[in-house]
């Protein structure tokens, strides 16, 4: 009997502290969301999460290793698009309306983190390391958007370019933000762009 009273207690210990990482690393995404992770200092993280800076410290060594965890878990409730799933779609110019469409929604529902994120880039090594893998999944997503057009020198240069332009966090922030256009009017006129480019 002894021994299951310590199993219980140690489980109930496990999932406190799991249940206090949890609440931190929400707290921490939060914060990036609104204000950013340039911004975000430890004591506000502690605060928000309602415990002590040593708390955190416990659960997270160093900021590099709370940032990792706030990603992850952001990631995982937001993830891009899927490039597989455009590769899967033969037709280059449907690929692209169903690509617009899906990261047009993605940068709409993701738009304050993404805003943050770009803005300390430039000014926070950690955000500027750890950002380089959206960084990559744009690329990549370039690359699936050129798959079977069969272009070559300057049309090839200036299509790449306009998909490149078309799929840019920026391009959607101008025309839907500043412009004040709709996703359904955007996606359309950058696919005029993109195959005006050819």
């Amino acid at each position: 009997m002894p021994n299951q009273t310590r199993s219980y207690r140690m489980q109930r210990r496990a999932e406190s502290q799991r249940q206090t990482r949890l609440r931190i690393t929400e707290s921490a995404v939060a914060l990036h969301a609104t204000v950013g992770p340039s911004r975000t200092s430890i004591s506000a993280v502690a605060a928000r999460a309602g415990v002590r800076r040593s708390t955190v410290y416990r659960h997270f060594p160093d900021e590099a290793a709370l940032f990792d965890a706030c990603t992850a878990h952001w990631a995982a409730a937001n993830p891009p698009p899927e490039l597989d799933a455009w590769s899967a779609i033969e037709n280059p110019d449907e690929r692209l309306r169903t690509a617009l469409d899906e990261l047009y929604a993605f940068y709409r529902r993701t738009e304050s983190m993404l805003d943050n994120l770009f803005r300390d880039e430039t000014t926070t090594p950690l955000v500027q390391e750890r950002f380089a893998d959206f960084r990559r999944y744009v690329e990549a997503a370039c690359d699936t958007l050129m798959a079977g057009r069969r272009l070559r020198g300057a049309a090839r240069r200036r299509t790449r370019a306009a998909l490149g332009h078309a799929i840019a966090f920026s391009t959607w922030k101008s025309l839907v933000r500043e412009q004040r256009l709709d996703d359904s009017d955007a996606a359309p006129l950058v696919g005029a762009l993109v195959a005006a480019a050819a």
